[in-house]
């Protein structure tokens, strides 16, 4: 089986992953191949070991080797998180216990190990890449980017249009595409960025008309008007109305879009309510690689653009 490198959870119920795990053969190829396999963890003894469920047999990851780091540090609570979660993992050895049924060690520290060599360190800015998002803070969505390996995306690179909290974006579990903005330093932390994702200006505005009536997300209120979210990567000005909060989803009349003027000028229709409500994201690009991104249209004196170097 080909070596993936993706977050942790994309393996599950995979024809090659369940293969391996359909016996103590499949088992000990897997050790022979040195290949990375996954599966969800069932239990953390008092020494915090992990326990994970292998088809028929129970595999343990031995607490040194539940994550790698780059001090050898292990913080407790990184351990006990990952229970009822999938885990990825080698198998580093197959032994008789001393009632004769077989103890199978499982290494997660060498899968991520594995994939910081093989994958992370070889990726350079501009790089498109999957990710899946772990946990949300207001500076910024922490998201696997690999066997478990955690990167920072934060809040300003997540969109063009302003929103308070990741949450306004992203739900926990969900994958995401992300972009390399700096490639791994001395300490293995790599930069992310998502909002060039989402396309420019241009893209987004011509899905809209002047003169129609849209639906939108209040996303910021200043004392000159109200910035009403169209789409992740457009929004546009409204004059202040009565009742209008940050969150609420309301309808707006599109008055006009200025491409020169990189403006979209909306008037409320009503003051609306405040909801969950998130627009889908829509990748205008969602692989590859990337070196320049212009949000701004050419016919507008403000440019707005990311250059990966």
């Amino acid at each position: 089986m080909k070596k993936s490198f993706g977050p942790e959870g994309a393996l599950i119920g995979t024809y090659s992953n369940n293969e391996y795990l359909s016996g103590i053969e499949k088992l000990e190829q897997a050790l022979r191949d040195e290949v990375i396999l996954e599966a969800r963890t069932t239990l953390c003894d008092s020494e915090q070991n992990l326990y994970v469920e292998l088809g028929q047999y129970t595999g343990i990851i031995p607490k040194s080797e539940s994550l790698y780091s780059n001090d050898g540090s292990i913080k407790d609570i990184a351990i006990l998180t990952r229970v009822g979660k999938p885990v990825c993992f080698k198998v580093t050895d197959i032994i008789n216990d001393e009632y004769g049924s077989k103890k199978i060690i499982l290494s997660r520290k060498a899968a991520q190990r594995d994939c910081i060599h093989n994958y992370i360190e070889k990726l350079i800015p501009g790089d498109i890449i999957p990710a899946r998002v772990t946990h949300l803070e207001n500076f910024g969505a922490f998201v696997d980017i690999g066997c478990g390996i955690i990167s920072m995306l934060p809040i300003d690179c997540i969109s063009i249009s302003r929103i308070s909290h990741p949450h306004d974006r992203f739900d926990l579990g969900q994958y995401i595409k992300v972009i390399v903005k700096t490639a791994i330093d001395e300490y293995g932390r790599i930069t992310l960025t998502h909002k060039e994702l989402l396309g420019t200006w241009e893209e987004n505005a011509v899905l809209f008309t002047q003169g129609v009536t849209v639906a939108g997300i209040v996303r910021s209120i200043e004392s000159y008007g109200v910035f009403v979210e169209l789409t992740p990567n457009l929004a546009g000005l409204a004059e202040y109305r009565e009742g209008v909060e940050i969150g609420n989803h309301i309808a707006v009349y599109i008055k006009s879009i200025l491409s020169d003027k990189m403006k979209i000028k909306l008037v409320i229709v009503d003051s609306g309510r405040p909801e969950k409500v998130s627009f889908n994201i829509k990748y205008f690009i969602d692989s590859g690689h990337i070196d320049y991104w212009r949000y701004s249209p050419d016919v507008c004196e403000r440019v707005i653009e990311t250059v990966f170097l």
